[in-house]
């Protein structure tokens, strides 16, 4: 059973700093990749970043590129997302996913709230 569990949400002002963590267990697939998403209320879930499993490759949505950065460290099955210069606009639940490739299924974390305010 895959489980997704993301951590590092909270409270910060404008132009402050996060870093989101999301640790992976159960799966079994090794063509993957693993990405951030996040849903503000009344809003469509967004694209945040991607990783490939290697790690070698990266991509990143239009409005946190240059802001954030995602890693990972395959060895602890863990994937981050640091969060710099944070803005208003970033405010909302972040869920992690990984996406077997073979299979083209997703599977999600439970999210963490990601709030900014001053």
């Amino acid at each position: 059973q895959v489980q997704l569990v993301e951590s590092g949400g909270g409270l910060v002002p404008p132009g402050g700093s996060l870093r989101l963590s999301c640790v992976a267990s159960g799966y079994t697939f090794s063509d993957y990749e693993m990405g951030w998403f996040r849903q503000a209320p009344g809003k469509e879930r967004e694209f945040i970043a991607a990783i490939s499993w290697s790690g070698g490759m990266t991509e990143y949505g239009d409005s946190v590129e240059g802001r954030f950065t995602i890693s990972r460290e395959n060895g602890k099955n863990t994937m981050y997302l640091q969060m710099n210069d944070l803005k208003l606009e970033d405010t909302a639940i972040y869920y992690c996913s990984i996406n077997d490739l073979k299979s083209e299924t997703s599977y999600w974390g439970q999210g963490t709230q990601v709030t900014v305010s001053s």
